[in-house]
């Protein structure tokens, strides 16, 4: 039992330690709820339930490997390629969202039109199209699917350091062991994201873009974009 407490321990730190070093785990959340205007209720959820499918989606992933008698090696590898497909989805999906936003942004650009009157005065009316033409229904799709989207980045996301601390309670058959050492890791990884996109948040709710407002969506999609990026290439 005391090496059981010991994993636990170890479950937690490194469950810490994973998520901070991992901009994925909070960059999205925080980009996409700034560009959004997200009520932190909102975005306290969808992080909520996207870091429970990646804690769980390892656990999965590790009780098919023991039932299939799979080594850790090869566990680890299955990890391995299941970040590869994260990164290039965050990847894909920043990209995706900056080149929309970029087209959002150039539709509500604001301009002039020179009005003339039938007694000879002139004056100049500056307004957006973007107001006129909006289309209500692709907000609110949009809305619907960007955290379904992020659910399935973070689910494809691994836990590469809960595989190896899940195999051994799980050799011993000790299930209570098992349910200690993931409780403790998805407990550090949730609650250590939901501080730093709160905290974040927060800030960011003090900054003002002004006329790079219409900028935000492209901002969020360029932001994700290179954390994917960071992610892929500088292992993060």
């Amino acid at each position: 039992m005391q090496n059981i407490w010991l994993l636990a321990g170890t479950a937690l730190t490194l469950g810490f330690v994973h998520t901070v070093i991992g901009p994925d785990h909070y960059v999205p959340f925080i980009a996409i709820a700034r560009a959004r205007n997200w009520r932190l209720s909102k975005t306290m959820v969808v992080s909520a339930l996207c870091g429970l499918g990646h804690v769980l989606s390892s656990v999965v992933l590790g009780f098919l490997g023991i039932g299939l008698g799979l080594a850790v090696g090869h566990l680890e590898k299955a990890e391995s390629t299941r970040g590869t497909i994260a990164a290039w989805l965050l990847i894909g999906f920043g990209l995706v969202y900056l080149v929309w936003g970029l087209r959002k942004a150039y539709r509500a650009r604001p301009h002039a039109h020179l009005h003339y009157h039938a007694d000879g005065e002139v004056h100049v009316h500056t307004h957006k199209h973007e107001g006129g033409h909006l289309h209500i229904h692709e907000e609110k799709e949009g809305e619907k699917i960007t955290p379904w989207v992020l659910f399935l980045i973070f689910v494809f996301g691994p836990c590469e350091p809960l595989i190896p601390l899940v195999m051994y309670p799980a050799a011993q058959h000790s299930m209570s062991g098992v349910i200690m050492v993931t409780a403790a890791f998805g407990l550090a990884t949730i609650l250590t994201m939901l501080t730093i996109i709160a905290l974040s948040s927060w800030g960011l709710s003090f900054v003002k873009l002004g006329k790079l407002e219409r900028y935000s969506h492209a901002l969020a999609g360029g932001v994700i974009f290179i954390s994917g990026l960071a992610v892929q290439f500088l292992g993060l």
